[in-house]
């Protein structure tokens, strides 16, 4: 049992990493009714900045997360308004193909800037090890798993008890009302982007302090976020945060106990299969609602 406990500790600060950047794709796709493909490189390129503040700035880590949080967010804005907003009239198809567009660009300038060259990412969590009850868990993984719950705690405060928060998902929900209402839509929908950038900004900077920093390692953790989006529900905020736990849980234990037979090659594969199979006998995801339209 000790064991278990241990894998389930990696698999939730795993899962937090996808958690993060999971509850981003789906506030996107809540309000534009698409998905942000581009999602995981602004968190790369976002962890880019905090990385440079560090190093080449002599910031803290703390003030360097902080600052890239408010320049993720100033980005995401910034991007919804010139890129999105004047392709929203268009088919929905236009504007998924904007985003990928977004993502290859995203990925080469932070290539061309800062070299495609492995970093390292400090963490401001230290190794040591922590003995909870007979459990052998690393402080690093206990703050990555607290700054993600720390996160969504703070995102489903916020649309839940602030007047913004309950303005910009009545603008997702119902545009053509809120407009009536004086609700100003496109401000709404570049403050949801912009708050979907800092999560994904969060996430960017968590992973990066469990792995190498380059242009492409978020490729994979976006992979994982959007499994455990749609295994959770893509229009459900509690949903993506559990799939991403499950999914991050399920990852880990998969990796401890049968690392002979699947091993790092087959993990994200089995992942997609799994998936698969729940969205067979439950197309809606686990905590999505099936809708009918009437043709």
């Amino acid at each position: 049992m000790t064991e278990f406990f241990q894998y389930v500790v990696v698999g939730l600060a795993n899962g937090g990493i996808y958690a993060t950047l999971a509850l981003a794709l789906v506030l996107i796709h809540r309000a534009t009714g698409i998905v942000n493909f581009a999602q995981g490189e602004m968190g790369m390129f976002a962890t880019f900045i905090a990385w440079a503040l560090i190093n080449h700035h002599g910031l803290p880590y703390w003030g360097a997360f902080f600052l890239t949080l408010l320049i993720a967010f100033v980005g995401g804005a910034a991007i919804h308004q010139v890129v999105i907003r004047p392709l929203e009239r268009g088919s929905a198809l236009t504007v998924v193909m904007a985003t990928i567009g977004l993502l290859i660009v995203f990925n080469g300038l932070a290539g061309w800037i800062w070299s495609p060259e492995l970093k390292f990412f400090k963490s401001p969590f230290p190794l040591k090890p922590l003995h909870i009850g007979g459990v052998v868990v690393n402080v690093q993984d206990l703050g990555v798993i607290g700054v993600s719950l720390a996160c969504v705690v703070l995102v489903f405060s916020f649309f839940r008890f602030t007047r913004l928060g309950l303005q910009m998902r009545a603008a997702a929900i119902e545009p053509a009302t809120s407009r009536l209402l004086g609700i100003r839509v496109g401000l709404m929908l570049s403050v949801g982007w912009g708050l979907a950038s800092m999560l994904s900004a969060v996430s960017g900077m968590m992973a990066a302090s469990q792995l190498e920093l380059d242009p492409n390692f978020m490729l994979v953790i976006l992979t994982y976020s959007f499994a455990a989006a749609v295994l959770g529900g893509i229009d459900s905020p509690v949903g993506s945060v559990v799939g991403a736990f499950m999914i991050g849980i399920g990852i880990s234990l998969l990796s401890g106990y049968a690392a002979d037979f699947v091993g790092t090659e087959l993990q994200l594969p089995i992942a997609l299969a799994v998936l698969l199979l729940v969205l067979v006998v439950r197309p809606a995801g686990l905590f999505g609602r099936v809708v009918v339209r009437r043709v």
